[in-house]
């Protein structure tokens, strides 16, 4: 099955002050992070943002953020952004069928928004080169749990590409600029 921009939205997930510093990789992360959003939005998909408990955990760091023209994160207690009554709405609004995934932790709020996504008819795709946990063994279970549940996993490079589909697309440029 091909990814198309049609029908297609990203999901930033809980990149927070008081979370990024905790994570394996973060500098890995943020960077590829930064490069995915980029890209999506260079295709123009919408993206919708959370912050899980933004009292505690911060705002989303700055260099997610500086990306956006307009910022506005979707707040959220649950784990899953599925129990978040907004970015289900959102989603619909916008006639998703596939969600691209990054964000944190990949073993708590990005697993339980996959399964959740997928439950409810939703293409969940989690680009696991922008996501990650405080430990890799914990990537690492939930990369299992997405293949024992049969959810798509891919790279920013790889989706970023599907989505362009062609070397003739007028927004080629621009992603092979931002993959460099």
């Amino acid at each position: 099955m091909r990814i198309t921009k049609e029908n297609t939205a990203g999901l930033v997930i809980d990149i927070q002050e008081r979370l990024v510093p905790a994570m394996a990789e973060e500098e890995t992360l943020v960077h590829n992070c930064q490069r995915l959003i980029e890209g999506l939005k260079a295709l123009n998909l919408p993206i919708l943002v959370t912050q899980q408990y933004t009292k505690g955990l911060g705002e989303t760091i700055e260099p997610i953020k500086s990306i956006f023209d307009e910022f506005s994160p979707i707040e959220k207690r649950d784990f899953s952004c599925c129990d978040e009554p907004v970015v289900s709405e959102k989603l619909k609004e916008l006639n998703t069928k596939h969600v691209i995934i990054c964000g944190i932790e990949s073993h708590v709020c990005v697993l339980q928004t996959a399964i959740d996504l997928k439950e409810a008819g939703y293409i969940p795709v989690v680009v696991m080169d922008c996501v990650s946990s405080r430990s890799l063994d914990n990537v690492d279970l939930a990369a299992e749990r997405f293949r024992y549940e049969n959810i798509m996993m891919t790279s920013y490079e790889s989706i970023l590409f599907e989505l362009t589909r062609s070397s003739g697309a007028s927004e080629f440029k621009a992603i092979s600029k931002i993959v460099k």
